[in-house]
């Protein structure tokens, strides 16, 4: 049982549409809470707060990368409660593309999205973070953002950042009367991450089975349960990549074990795929099935 009093508590998450936002959503609404789902995909936002259970939701579309639309949800957001307990800042992205024939504006999207925009999301909310008795900000991070992914750079810059900053505002704000905390999750069954594998992307995330939506939720409800920095839903794995960070100019000479094991593993999760039927085969490639 969480110790957090999640009951009429005002929760927003981005990227609440996606699988792990959804799971975050569908827990802090089975607990009372008010959810606030904001996405890119209004349809799915809206689709996946009329799901929960209890009342009170509310689903939002919203391209977090424009400044203006993120001050309508939070207008929106004032004008329904008042004020705001959580905000939980989940949206992110990676591209299959390697660093040497992407585009330009490619690595601008992923880098402003991935790290610029949760720290605008954060700064806007400060006002309704202020009107609550307890108010919260965690972000989902990456364990990309301890250990460098050498086939997605941009994604390890934009996490190495996030991380970076995030600590920096827990640190700032904790006398303010705002705790901030961040998730470093490692690879997680979505359909993100389905469609990297189907696409033959970064095989080094692939070390051992994915873990699930669920992982992280517990991860994130033990940080409003016993507030701190960081928390990660491996802690393990956390361990592993931070001792490996402390020679990283040995790096080059323990990337090709890792990277055969993951590719070997990024095999059999496709085979797990096809076997759930969440990925099929069509004219020699592999294919994602509908929405998962």
């Amino acid at each position: 049982m969480s110790r957090y009093a999640f009951t009429d508590k005002v929760m927003l998450v981005t990227g609440g549409a996606g699988g792990i936002g959804s799971a975050m959503c569908r827990r802090f609404a089975s607990a009372g809470a008010r959810c606030v789902v904001v996405d890119l995909d209004e349809v799915r936002a809206k689709s996946v707060a009329d799901s929960l259970p209890g009342s009170g939701h509310t689903g939002i579309g919203c391209d977090l990368l424009d400044r203006s639309q993120i001050g309508d949800v939070f207008d929106r957001v004032a004008a329904d409660f008042g004020r705001l307990d959580v905000l939980v800042n989940n949206v992110g992205m990676t591209s299959a593309e390697r660093f040497d024939v992407r585009s330009v504006e490619s690595i601008e999207r992923e880098i402003n999205l991935n790290l610029l925009s949760p720290l605008v999301t954060t700064r806007l909310a400060i006002p309704l973070l202020r009107a609550s008795t307890d108010a919260r900000v965690i972000t989902t991070v990456s364990l990309g953002g301890i250990f460098p992914l050498g086939e997605t750079p941009i994604y390890t810059a934009s996490k190495f950042g996030l991380r970076g900053a995030m600590l920096a505002i827990g640190l700032d704000l904790k006398d303010k009367g705002i705790t901030a905390g961040s998730v470093l999750p490692s690879a997680t069954d979505t359909r993100m991450l389905r469609q990297e594998a189907v696409e033959g992307g970064n095989s080094m995330q692939f070390q051992d089975l994915p873990q699930q939506p669920a992982d992280v939720v517990a991860a994130v409800v033990s940080l409003l349960d016993r507030p701190r920095l960081e928390a990660y839903p491996r802690p393990s794995e956390s361990r592993l990549v931070r001792f490996a960070m402390l020679a990283p100019n040995l790096l080059p000479k323990v990337f090709p074990l890792f990277r055969k094991r993951g590719e070997r593993g990024m095999a059999r999760y496709l085979e797990e795929l096809q076997r759930r039927g969440l990925v099929r085969r069509v004219d020699g490639r592999l294919e994602l099935v509908g929405e998962a």
